[in-house]
C-alpha cells in the first residue's frame, strides 16, 4: 500500500456518511504504520468499540468500509474468514458493513465473520510451529498472504459493488 494521511483515509470511504467520518478516531500508532508491509488496512475505532475500519487498495485508489461488529461472546473456537486462522470463540467476530449507494441507504448491509481485533494481516504471518520432520514448502507463506488479501478484496466488492 501506498502510505496514506488521515485526510486521504476520511476520503476514502464508500459507505459511511459524514456524521460517522467527523467521530471516527485514527488508531493511536497511525504514524508509525509501515505502509509498505501491508496489503490492506484494518483497525477498531479506539472510541467506540464496536466499529472498525478497512482500507485496501483497488485500481490505484484507496477503497474504505465502515464495519460493525457483533458481541463475539461465543464459547467454541472460530475461524476467520478473511485470514483463515482458528482463534477462540470471542476473538472472532461477525463484522457487517452498509452497502455503498442506494443500496446501503435502503438497509442493505453484508457481513462475514473476521478476527475481533481486525487483526488478519498479522495473524497471517505469524510462523506455525513444524514438526520435526515437516519442511516448510517455497511459497506456502506468500500463498497465505495472497489468499488473505483476495478475501479482503472480495469482502470489500460485495459492500461496494452496488455504489
Amino acid at each position: 500500500m501506498r502510505a496514506l494521511t488521515e485526510a486521504d483515509v476520511r476520503a476514502s470511504f464508500v459507505n459511511a456518511d459524514a456524521d460517522e467520518l467527523r467521530v471516527m478516531e485514527m488508531p493511536h500508532d497511525f504514524v508509525l504504520v509501515d505502509w509498505d508491509y501491508l496489503d490492506f488496512f484494518a483497525w477498531r475505532d479506539p472510541g467506540a468499540g464496536r466499529r472498525g475500519y478497512v482500507l485496501i487498495p483497488h485500481d490505484g485508489e484507496i477503497v474504505g468500509i465502515v464495519l460493525r461488529a457483533s458481541d463475539p461472546g461465543r464459547g467454541r473456537s472460530g475461524m476467520c474468514d478473511i485470514c483463515r486462522t482458528m482463534q477462540p470463540g470471542n476473538q472472532v467476530t461477525l463484522f457487517s458493513a452498509r452497502r455503498a449507494g442506494e443500496a446501503g441507504q435502503r438497509g442493505d448491509s453484508f457481513g462475514t465473520y473476521i478476527c475481533a481485533d481486525l487483526s488478519c494481516h498479522e495473524n497471517v504471518r505469524l510462523a506455525h510451529p513444524l514438526a520435526p520432520n515437516e519442511v516448510l514448502a517455497d511459497g506456502q507463506v506468500d500463498f497465505r498472504l495472497d489468499g488473505t488479501r483476495r478475501r479482503m478484496e472480495a469482502f470489500v466488492s460485495r459492500v461496494w459493488q452496488y455504489a
